[in-house]
């Protein structure tokens, strides 16, 4: 598809700290409408476990860049599949999260995903969830939605997440690394986590 009739493809970008709900709500209504999903918070958690299996360094800017160039992500459902493997659960433990939001600092990563975020934008729409979709990757997009709660909230929803899925949590090391994330997340120098 050419980039004029890919721009013609409705968006709708709905940004927020991390355990706000939007990939839940980014979900569900791209299930309704039989829209495309991006979750791009998981393009950077493939990236940070990526690092973590290769033992790259997590402040390795050109080498954390150069994996997220390799990287061919799908979302079918509820799963996230690279290279016919299913990482669902392997990228949502809390450690490789945290990792996400350390190399998702840095610029040259960011850059190497721009073009590939872009991609997922296919007809008859696309529903993309993140910290940037509205105000970097789709500035253009039809509707633009920031979710958040307080992090008190974020943190047992997060924590009845990681349960459900039987991975063990304690919610004050998770509220305590949430504000760690919003606080990296919100003073970045690229993209900062921020209403459109």
């Amino acid at each position: 598809m050419n980039q004029s009739a890919q721009d013609l493809v409705p968006v709708i970008a709905i940004d927020g700290p991390t355990a706000s709900g939007k990939g839940t709500v980014a979900q569900r209504v791209a299930q309704v409408l039989g829209w495309h999903y991006l979750d791009s918070g998981a393009l950077y958690r493939i990236v940070a476990l990526a690092a973590l299996r290769g033992h790259v360094a997590l402040d390795h800017e050109s080498a954390l860049a150069q994996l997220a160039r390799k990287i061919t992500p799908r979302f079918e459902q509820d799963r996230v599949l690279l290279d016919h493997q299913d990482i669902t659960l392997a990228i949502r433990a809390e450690q490789v999260g945290a990792a996400a939001s350390r190399v998702a600092v840095h610029p040259q990563l960011r850059q190497a995903l721009v073009e590939l975020q872009r991609g997922f934008r296919r007809p008859p729409g696309l529903v993309a969830d993140g910290r940037d979709m509205a105000t970097v990757i789709f500035p253009d997009a039809a509707l633009k939605i920031f979710l958040t709660a307080t992090a008190e909230s974020r943190a047992q929803r997060r924590h009845k997440q990681l349960i459900g899925k039987g991975f063990s949590a304690m919610i004050s090391d998770l509220l305590r690394d949430l504000k760690e994330r919003d606080g990296r997340d919100e003073s970045r120098e690229v993209a900062p986590l921020r209403p459109s």
